[in-house]
């Protein structure tokens, strides 16, 4: 037969792709986003920058052209003032139109036009004494229209320039190839940091993925030893909420285990032990007859109730194991009904009434009201019982043992109280466990067999009930049961009573 070897402690791969898209999606939507806003913004001031050298190139031109009276009614044409056009045009790779009142082209800086007539919306702004800047974006260049005045002031057609006319217009078309090719290789640069952020960023996802988890692995890897068998395991808190969180959840689930694991082992040892002391002592009477010759008629009886008195004991020890094995049972069903507590008291302690005859114990019921609860009368009777016997059981001579009943608008409780031995403080906490004795010696003298209270305990669990336990060494001992008059299906046994308590 072949054993599978386990695979490789990592965690799943796909997990770990999928954080590492998502690091890479949400590191990356800031870069671009960033990008695309540098380049906006790094394409607007380079439009902005250059509106401004071509208005202010155009109304130093302008000014010029005034003073210099090139519209005036000799229009003469000075040779400079060509020239500086000419050179204001090619330093843009640009073109300049001089346009006059009749909307013909004096001057062109292209020499291809001049005599011509161009009437555009443009020049007609200009004509209107509006100095204005419009980019065609598609064919990268930007058109500057600027009205030339008949005197050296010049203006939007408002304020001090007002009524003054308007002897032409100058349009200066500038080509914008060269920002465009500025601004290409701001984008490369961009795109060139961006490539380095992104394989940063690739690499912080890798790392940090990997970092988020190795406390999973780890996890893994532990949880593959539990489900091994090895409860010997602790796992390391992180710093992450989460996984600390589960580290702590694990962690006090495997200290449950051990616990219950031990519990097991403890309980198998005192139930052999348990079941083996009956039969060792039956044993030791049946050897002790079989060696005997001739041994008399009332030695055989002595010895005979002596094993029978140790079948019995053996007959409760198994019967009360049987019993706890259907209580651990999850799938065990209550039959519950309405039953009248007070009635079922009645009946528990007219059984016991020859048993408290034996010991001399007084018994005692004290109704306060008339209680009515949700409960399984055969399973709730068994766990009032143990109480009630062990008060018997464990009492002092003369002693008493009285059962109360009372309720309130919730819950009903029962409490058995009797003027016994007592509990020892430091043992108080492990009365309710399988095979618990306070006084061994009396236990077996009076057929206990440790199982009763934890039977007891079960039962009150499975009603959604607590029990609580008072007792002072020599002085009595005092249970109190509640129970929720009804029961909640689905609830947590013992949760409604702890809500009230």
């Amino acid at each position: 037969m072949s054993t599978k070897k386990p695979g490789p402690e990592f965690p799943p791969i796909r997990l770990r792709v999928v954080l590492i898209i998502l690091f890479i999606i949400v590191g990356t939507v800031p870069i671009l986003v960033q990008g695309s806003v540098i380049t906006n913004a790094f394409r607007k001031t380079l439009l902005e920058s250059r509106k401004a050298e071509i208005q202010n190139r155009s109304l130093i031109l302008a000014t010029k052209l005034s003073r210099a009276g090139y519209l005036g009614a000799g229009g003469v044409q000075d040779a400079a003032l060509n020239t500086e056009m000419d050179v204001v045009a090619q330093s843009y790779s640009g073109r300049l139109l001089l346009i006059d009142q009749d909307y013909r082209i004096l001057r062109d800086s292209f020499h291809l036009s001049e005599g011509r007539y161009h009437i555009a919306p443009e020049v007609i702004h200009g004509f209107r004494g509006e100095n204005g800047t419009s980019y065609n974006e598609d064919k990268y260049y930007m058109i500057q229209t600027t009205p030339i005045y008949d005197s050296v002031d010049f203006g939007d057609g408002s304020g001090e320039n007002a009524g003054r006319s308007v002897r032409g217009v100058l349009l200066f078309i500038a080509s914008t190839e060269s920002l465009r090719a500025e601004l290409s290789g701001a984008r490369s640069t961009l795109w060139i940091f961006n490539a380095i952020m992104m394989i940063l960023l690739l690499s912080l996802s890798v790392y940090l993925s990997a970092r988020i988890m190795r406390p999973f692995a780890e996890l893994r890897v532990m949880l593959r030893k539990v489900s091994a068998g090895d409860l010997n395991q602790n796992i390391e808190q992180h710093s992450y909420v989460v996984t600390e969180q589960i580290s702590t959840a694990i962690n006090t689930t495997l200290h449950k285990l051990k616990s219950v694991d031990q519990s097991r082992d403890e309980f198998v040892s005192n139930v052999s032990h348990e079941l083996k002391t009956p039969i060792t002592s039956i044993r030791v009477l049946a050897d002790s007859l079989m060696s005997m010759e001739d041994a008399p008629i009332e030695l055989y009886k002595e010895f005979m109730n002596d094993i029978s008195r140790e079948i019995d004991r053996e007959a409760k020890i198994i019967d009360d194991l049987l019993s706890l094995v259907k209580m651990d049972r999850s799938a065990i069903v209550l039959s519950r009904k309405s039953t009248d507590i007070h009635a079922m008291l009645e009946q528990i302690l007219k059984r016991l009434r020859p048993l408290a005859r034996v010991n001399n114990i007084e018994l005692t019921l004290e109704t306060v009201r008339e209680v009515s609860a949700d409960v399984d009368e055969v399973k709730f009777s068994l766990a009032i019982m143990n109480l009630v016997e062990n008060g018997i059981k464990y009492n002092v001579k003369d002693g008493w043992v009285k059962v109360s009943l009372d309720a309130d608008h919730q819950f009903c409780y029962i409490k058995v109280e009797d003027s016994g031995i007592g509990i020892p403080e430091n043992q108080q906490e492990s009365v309710f466990e399988r095979f618990f004795r306070v006084d061994k010696a009396r236990s077996r003298e009076t057929g206990g067999t440790g199982l009763g209270l934890a039977i007891t305990k079960d039962i009150v669990l499975m009603h959604q009930g607590i029990v609580r336990l008072n007792s002072r060494e020599g002085e009595g001992t005092t249970f109190l049961v509640r129970i929720p008059l009804t029961y909640i299906e689905n609830s947590t046994p013992g949760s409604a009573a702890e809500k009230k308590g």
